[in-house]
């Protein structure tokens, strides 16, 4: 047997990426700054170099959360990571934790209970509304035991955002911590984490702080801290243990892993980018292109899955309309425009899309894209439409609703 008995089947060649305009559900379109960014020289991970900008990486993500609290950082990891770090430092064997399920990434905050050996406590939503507050206050006094309510605040598979304040404030009444799902309202909806009292709280790079996946915001308040402190058999897990990674992201720069550097100036960049457009500014923007979306969207008869109060402008979820084949719109898009949106998970396969405004995706020139794109499909399939009118009616609402000037809060 010689090394050729294993050459690949095909010849090797560098890869080149089309270039795609993102609106599904995730990654959105990375900035070319964020781009550059990864592509500067590599340094060691405890070069003091390079921990100096970790610092400043921390303060950046610190007023993207909106919070004081010391220990927040990215996780080597997509939002996966983020979410399993939670669950694997607050939980031991017992614990009961109650979750609330509206869609897909609830179910799987319960998988991750029940593999810490915890119980899990379920409050069930429909697909496409938001979390009752009433069932989380009635779960909990039935369970007055309960030592986490876990919920997501903006629900990637239905479009749906859930008021994560009267969550917190619920949980507080009843002596529990919380644990928030933010991978896609980071950047691109409110979040208040030391006002709305969020103890353990997660999100990823990929969604609206537009930097290629791998990487999850996190932060834990000082409660959650003591508890890891103070526990007596150690966390299940060696590299997400948060009492390990406090000498890493903490002051000494005690090693623990190698960071993905070139990765996290990436993350650094995006999010010097949203601070100089400053939050409020972005999530105008976000909440602008929606009704700008929506407009255009409603001259094709599209309804959408989640009532107006509570969609997330960033991820819009809507029906596919009666004769239409979702699946070959969706591959029609992909190959004449290099536009790619979501397709519907779980309950909603085969039945919706999801159309992703996150981030740097959100941008007036790709919701115009991808409404003429969408005419033009549709008008291909026999749909009957009125030439121009999602175009005309996108432009009208933008008259209508003119961006505030940017500040830096």
């Amino acid at each position: 047997m010689t090394t050729n008995d294993f050459r690949p089947s095909k010849e090797p060649s560098v890869f080149y990426p089309p270039q795609r305009v993102l609106m599904g559900p995730g990654p959105s379109d990375t900035h070319s700054r964020v781009l550059s960014a990864m592509a500067r020289p590599t340094l060691g991970h405890l070069d003091p170099v390079f921990t100096e900008m970790m610092e400043e990486l921390k303060s950046l993500l610190r007023y993207s959360f909106q919070t004081n609290n010391l220990m927040t950082f990215p996780v080597s990891g997509p939002g996966s990571v983020g979410m399993e770090m939670c669950f694997v430092n607050m939980i031991v064997p017992g614990d009961k934790v109650v979750v609330c399920r509206n869609g897909v990434f609830g179910a799987r905050m319960i998988e991750n209970v029940e593999r810490h050996g915890g119980i899990a406590v379920v409050v069930d939503d429909k697909w496409g509304e938001p979390v009752d507050p009433q069932k989380v206050e009635d779960a909990l006094k039935q369970n007055p035991d309960t030592k986490i309510l876990a919920f997501v605040h903006a629900e990637t598979s239905t479009g749906v955002l859930s008021d994560a304040k009267l969550l917190c404030e619920i949980a507080r009444r009843h002596d529990c911590l919380t644990i928030a799902d933010t991978v896609t309202s980071l950047g691109g909806s409110p979040i208040y984490v030391d006002e709305w009292g969020i103890d353990a709280i997660y999100s990823g790079s990929q969604k609206c702080l537009s930097c290629p996946p791998g990487l999850s915001p996190v932060s834990f308040s000082e409660r959650v801290t003591d508890l890891v402190k103070n526990r007596k058999e150690k966390v299940h897990s060696w590299f997400m243990d948060l009492n390990l990674l406090l000498g890493y992201w903490g002051t000494t720069r005690t090693y623990h892993h190698t960071a993905p550097t070139n990765a996290l100036y990436g993350l650094h960049e995006s999010l010097l980018m949203l601070y100089e457009e400053g939050l409020d500014h972005s999530w105008a923007r976000h909440k602008r292109n929606y009704s700008a979306l929506k407009a255009g969207l409603e001259t094709f008869g599209m309804e959408y899955v989640v009532e107006e109060q509570y969609r997330l402008p960033q991820l819009n979820a809507v029906h596919v309309p009666a004769g239409i084949d979702e699946k070959e719109v969706r591959r029609r898009l992909l190959e004449q425009y290099n536009l790619e949106i979501g397709a519907g998970l779980g309950d909603f396969a085969g039945k919706i899309w999801r159309f992703g405004l996150m981030g740097y995706s959100s941008r007036v020139e790709n919701i115009l894209l991808c409404l003429n794109a969408l005419e033009t499909v549709f008008s291909d399939m026999g749909m009957k439409l009125e030439q121009g009118a999602a175009e005309s009616a996108a432009h009208r609402n933008y008259a209508d609703n003119p961006m505030p000037s940017s500040s830096s809060d």
